[in-house]
């Protein structure tokens, strides 16, 4: 029997994963921070330029998924990740000292490149390495470091912050240490991380996957090696090659327009772009929207999103834990139809005037359902079901397709909110769960337990 080195690789999956804490931490700072940076670059009544400050990372999101594909075929899973740190750090350096709007942008756009790389890459490579029995595990560890930069960015703007009067005025907010600093630590705080993972990255193995693909068999041997003994090594080896010569000839435009690719190629954007618009993360990126609907004031807003941050942290590891065992595919029919639930009693609770505690705990239910379910499984489920030669270009349309959705998600709420008020828009959330509920329960196929190379080999043929 074989025995498996679980501390090697969780500490390469761990390493990998930094790029999802840099992730969480830079896709939510930018909420905490939004009441103090538009009134000093005095843009708090242009809903056209608060959309751009929210929204403009997410192009670089974008920027970087559709072009990790193919660089990380090309030049390999840790280069890439790798410069991914270089623009976390970069970013966090030049938008916390950002004087005008224009550069506060750019940095933004670049931090936004960052993510981009890591959302694609880092569990891609936790998947190419880690064993298929605990795969599951080591790929929502991903999700665990997203949801742990996430709660560390609301941690982070709630201590920075100082107590914010619910009378303050504009000026008031503009004249203050919060006004004029506090939004510039919070983004600076994520340098130390961001250096961090720049350093430790040189210390990870390049993804035996990819070497394989690029005929570098000895290093491919030593690195499985390490990973479960001379015996897997030669196991797998063995299988990653058949896979790859039965590929050969066949990774072009062509193999992607084929039948059986068209149809994954359709499950993974699909599933992209609903873990997006199933709309939890408008509570991240709108939370003062969405608290002051409940009849929060800023400074009550910050500790709310410190609990919610917390919930979305614990119920992650019920992911850990189920993953494994319940499946995919299950975990993602509870992730939806959950939603979908809890929505409906959310918009009656807005249509109703509901305030206070029971619309906070509404709220906590829904983060608590997505946590579990579709926020770390969509991860795994990408990182598992394309074929190994073009895993990184097929992921890059995924990837792509979520942070589209992320896009119009997060451009379109403050619309939606305007136009059919807070009642109204989770109600619309709630039909979009219920739609992904019928696309995963027709579509989606269950890939717990199965190699890579099995996985495609059932969905292929």
């Amino acid at each position: 029997m074989q025995k498996l080195n679980t501390k090697y690789i969780f500490t390469i999956s761990m390493v990998s994963a930094m790029g999802g804490l840099l992730f969480g931490y830079d896709w939510v700072v930018i909420g905490g921070a939004k009441p103090f940076y538009e009134q000093f670059f005095n843009i708090s009544q242009s809903p056209f330029l608060q959309g751009w400050a929210m929204s403009s990372a997410l192009l670089g999101c974008l920027i970087g998924a559709l072009t990790s594909g193919a660089f990380s075929d090309r030049l390999g899973r840790k280069k890439l990740l790798i410069f991914s740190a270089f623009l976390f750090t970069l970013s966090a350096i030049g938008t916390g000292a950002a004087n005008n709007f224009t550069p506060f942008i750019i940095y933004r756009i670049l931090g936004g490149v960052g993510i981009g790389l890591a959302s694609n890459l880092s569990p891609m490579y936790i998947a190419e390495v880690s064993p298929a029995a605990m795969r599951g595990k080591f790929v929502s560890l991903n999700q665990l470091t997203i949801v742990i930069g996430i709660l560390g960015a609301q941690i982070a703007n709630w201590q920075i912050a100082q107590p914010v009067s619910e009378s303050a005025t504009a000026a008031e907010i503009l004249a203050s240490w919060n006004g004029q600093m506090a939004w510039r630590w919070m983004f600076w705080a994520e340098t130390l991380p961001a250096g961090a993972f720049f350093l430790l990255m040189f210390i990870v193995p390049e993804s035996p996957r990819w070497l394989a693909k690029n005929g570098n068999e000895n290093k491919v041997l030593s690195i499985l090696a390490k990973i479960g003994g001379e015996e897997y090594a030669q196991k797998e080896y063995k299988s990653i090659h058949e896979n790859l010569v039965h590929d050969a000839g066949r990774v072009n435009l062509k193999f992607l327009n084929s039948p059986g690719m068209r149809k994954i190629l359709l499950i993974g954007i699909v599933i992209a772009a609903f873990q997006q618009w199933c709309g939890i993360n408008v509570i991240f990126n709108y939370a003062q929207e969405v608290f002051a609907a409940a009849g929060y004031g800023v400074s009550d807003t910050l500790f709310n999103i410190v609990v919610t941050g917390s919930v979305n942290l614990v119920f992650t590891f019920v992911a850990i834990y189920t993953v494994d065992k319940l499946g995919r595919r299950m975990l993602m029919i509870i992730g939806a139809a959950g939603l979908a639930g809890i929505y409906a009693l959310m918009g009656a609770g807005y249509y109703f005037h509901v305030t206070g505690w029971p619309l906070l705990l509404l709220v906590v239910l829904g983060i608590a359902c997505y946590a579990m379910s579709l926020a770390p499984v969509t991860w795994v489920v990408l990182s598992e079901i394309f074929p190994n030669r073009i895993r990184g270009a097929a992921m890059s349309f995924a990837t792509a397709s979520l942070w589209i959705a992320s896009f119009f998600l997060t451009y379109t709420f403050p619309l939606l909110n305007s136009a059919f008020g807070a009642s109204g828009t989770f109600w619309l959330y709630g039909l979009i769960c219920a739609a992904g509920l019928l696309f995963i329960f027709k579509k989606l196929p269950e890939t717990k337990g199965k190699s890579l190379e099995e996985i495609e080999e059932e969905i292929l043929n």
